[in-house]
């Protein structure tokens, strides 16, 4: 006996071993029980009568949980006489109970239901929470907050899909429909119908448009319900502007009801038809309009058969002089000829009348007027018959300034540009990109 009690001893560990670590370290004094350690706890140990080891035969440890875990085992071991201790231990995570699904809802945790776990609280669309939205399984195993419930969302019912074929002329087509009621299904008392969206009446323009109304309960839970208003366009295809012309066309230039009207540009004429319309068969009324060379007729007979060649095409800078020597005529014809591109651009056409009669010469660029003709001219216009002057005529055969010495082609620009069917055509003429570099 007495020789056994110099024997190493190694009693079994009273702990599950993937809860555990020990170890059997060779002393030369041997304590009687293996060493404990408890994961996720901690020991506290008392050696019987003062004595250094803690595992020493008679030893006592308390066994204490971390905050979050439970014991499962005795809270004090004994170390024993068979070298074990009196007891198995282990610290296990605590766990709320198992979180039951809400109708009409769902939640998401972060741990499952362990310690510390946190649930969040989602509602499936138009209802609302009731309770709290976040709850978080404590230490006592129990969910902090109450259970979350869902209040059936009241109800509205929003008219159908409604398909509209814009107005004549327009892009744009009213639209009406009966406001949506809202049905509370619990105690009937709805706040106010709100609108997202253009209200009923409104000018809808070409698209597709979403209309949605909301109406909420005095829980706040909210129903909705959603609609489409289409708006089409019927067009007949785009125009182009004739070659040396110009279009312009009503509201967005190919949907029904839009006029496209047609112009040419100075020293050109319109053939086929001055407007077109777009037919409620898609299709464009009249025929293509094209731009030709003007050609003046100087074999008419009278003064007024000519002017009326340039009505509402040419403006006319009339030049008269009793001799093709004086000097202001021949100084004026210079200035004019080198500023031709903007004459060309304001559509003014010169007309030259040399000479006095029988011996008068008229003159429209490369064609000769008969001496009978370019008299009847002056004579209608006033002009003097024994000294330089000059008339300008706008496009409606309105003589419109009278000039007896030179004038600069700017200032006979300038005036040009103060009439009115002039900043049409400045209009007309900045979209094509014409102009003169000088």
């Amino acid at each position: 006996c007495f020789c056994s009690f110099f024997i190493v001893g190694s009693g079994d560990s009273p702990l599950e071993d993937d809860e555990v670590w020990y170890s059997h370290p060779r002393y030369k004094d041997t304590p009687w029980c293996s060493p404990i350690k408890v994961k996720y706890g901690d020991v506290y140990c008392r050696a019987p009568q003062g004595g250094y080891y803690k595992t020493a035969l008679g030893t006592r440890c308390d066994i204490r949980c971390r905050k979050g875990y439970e014991l499962h085992g005795s809270s004090q071991l004994i170390c024993q006489s068979n070298k074990r201790w009196s007891d198995k231990v282990i610290c296990k995570q605590k766990r709320c109970p198992t979180l039951s699904m809400p109708a009409n809802g769902g939640f998401k945790c972060v741990d499952g239901a362990y310690f510390n776990s946190r649930c969040e609280y989602y509602c499936s669309p138009g209802y609302t929470l009731k309770g709290e939205r976040t709850v978080t399984c404590m230490d006592n195993k129990a969910w902090s907050g109450r259970p979350a419930s869902y209040m059936e969302p009241p109800r509205i019912k929003c008219p159908s899909v409604k398909e509209r074929i814009a107005e004549p002329n327009k892009l744009t087509v009213r639209v009406s429909w009966e406001t949506p009621e809202g049905r509370d299904t619990a105690d009937g008392i709805l706040t106010d119908v709100i609108l997202k969206g253009l209200p009923p009446g409104s000018n809808f323009p070409e698209g597709d448009h979403k209309i949605q109304y909301t109406v909420y309960d005095r829980a706040e839970n909210k129903g909705t319900c959603k609609f489409r208003v289409k708006v089409r366009v019927r067009r007949c295809g785009k125009l182009n502007a004739p070659e040396n012309g110009y279009m312009k066309c009503s509201s967005d230039g190919d949907n029904y009801g839009a006029t496209c009207e047609f112009s040419c540009i100075g020293g050109y004429e319109l053939q086929g038809s001055p407007a077109r319309v777009c037919q409620s068969n898609l299709a464009w009324s009249g025929t293509e309009p094209t731009c030709a060379a003007m050609n003046v007729n100087v074999g008419v007979r009278t003064a007024a058969a000519l002017l009326d060649q340039f009505y509402e095409k040419r403006r006319l800078l009339i030049v008269s002089t009793p001799t093709a020597r004086n000097l202001l005529y021949r100084l004026q014809l210079g200035m004019l000829q080198q500023a031709q591109c903007g004459l060309d651009l304001r559509h003014i056409t010169v007309v030259e009348l040399v000479g006095v009669f029988p011996t008068l010469i008229g003159r429209i660029g490369t064609k000769i007027m008969p001496p009978a003709l370019a008299l009847q001219l002056r004579l209608l216009l006033r002009i003097p018959l024994y000294s330089f002057s000059m008339v300008l005529v706008d496009k409606h055969g309105m003589d419109k300034e009278r000039y007896v010495s030179l004038v600069m082609p700017v200032a006979l620009f300038n005036l040009v540009d103060t009439f009115p069917l002039r900043k049409e055509e400045m209009v007309l003429q900045a979209e094509m990109g014409q102009t003169c570099n000088t």
